[in-house]
């Protein structure tokens, strides 16, 4: 089944209404104890943080979308249970985070959202919603509908003409990368070349955020490096930020420059290509160039 402009209007309303309740939920624990767990997950300590709040928000997702999954056949892929693999026989699948950044909501530090993607079989992200509890700013994308911020039209300023700072945003896990002082370095010669005087760190947030802050503090760029061990992020990461950042131009792809495979068929994460934001292609060359030359 193809959805129409009208279908996805009206599963993004949806999506917007369950992120904004779940939201509401994340908000009423955020200053309270939560007892935290650890589940099987990649190796950082960040993918294996679970709290309460994970399930219980996901549970008011999936209590808002349930209609629509019946009503337009459509296959379930969320962080707090099991994969079915009904994303492989379905036309189109919810792909959910109900809290991305879970470490950061522990430390009671911004940092978290909620994050809900409808995704085709094919891997092409067509909706993506994120909600920040923190700041309770909503960014929605439709493809080929454009981006939006609190439901008005968005088109961030992704220049780099005039902008002296740039901001990298990473997770915690690439301070302990081997080369990662040589990285900076590298970096920093790089950025002096594109006339960059200040290279600042952005270390706290979830994948989510850390995708939506690389557009709203341009110029910067967010990355995972590719691995071989399980691990690098998974698709319920980056789905709702890639339908985003496509419909503002900006480029969410794997590290090499390839389409994110968004319904990889082996697996939940996103290790084996990398992935890797940019508020424009000259900066995504730029990192990878400096990359590739410590790999």
């Amino acid at each position: 089944m193809q959805l129409t402009s009208t279908d996805l209007n009206t599963l993004c309303e949806t999506a917007i209404e369950a992120a904004q309740k779940a939201g509401s939920l994340i908000s009423e624990y955020s200053t309270k104890d939560v007892a935290v767990n650890n589940k099987e997950a990649a190796d950082s300590l960040a993918s294996q943080v679970v709290t309460e709040v994970d399930v219980k928000a996901q549970n008011t997702i999936l209590e808002v979308l349930s209609l629509s999954i019946s009503e337009y056949d459509l296959a379930l892929l969320t962080e707090e249970s099991v994969d079915d693999k009904s994303r492989f026989a379905k036309d189109y699948f919810w792909c959910i985070d109900p809290m991305d950044g879970t470490l950061a909501f522990t430390e009671k530090t911004p940092g978290y959202a909620v994050s809900i993607a409808l995704v085709s079989k094919s891997g092409e992200p067509v909706i993506g919603v994120v909600f920040d509890p923190t700041t309770q700013l909503l960014y929605h994308a439709i493809k080929n509908q454009g981006a939006f911020k609190n439901n008005k039209s968005w088109q961030p300023d992704l220049q780099l003409e005039g902008k002296r700072t740039f901001t990298l945003h990473i997770d915690r896990t690439f301070l302990r990368y081997e080369p990662f002082d040589e990285f900076i370095f590298a970096l920093e010669e790089k950025l002096q070349e594109l006339n960059f005087n200040k290279l600042q760190l952005q270390k706290k947030a979830g994948a989510v955020l850390n995708a939506i802050w690389t557009l709203e503090q341009a110029p910067g760029c967010y990355f995972k490096l590719p691995k071989p061990t399980p691990g690098g992020g998974s698709l319920w990461d980056f789905a709702a930020t890639a339908c985003i950042f496509n419909e503002t131009g900006a480029p969410a792809s794997s590290f090499d420059g390839t389409a994110l495979d968004l319904n990889r068929s082996d697996s939940t994460f996103m290790n084996h290509r990398g992935v890797l934001y940019a508020g424009n292609a000259e900066i995504a060359d730029t990192i990878r160039a400096v990359l590739k030359t410590l790999l």
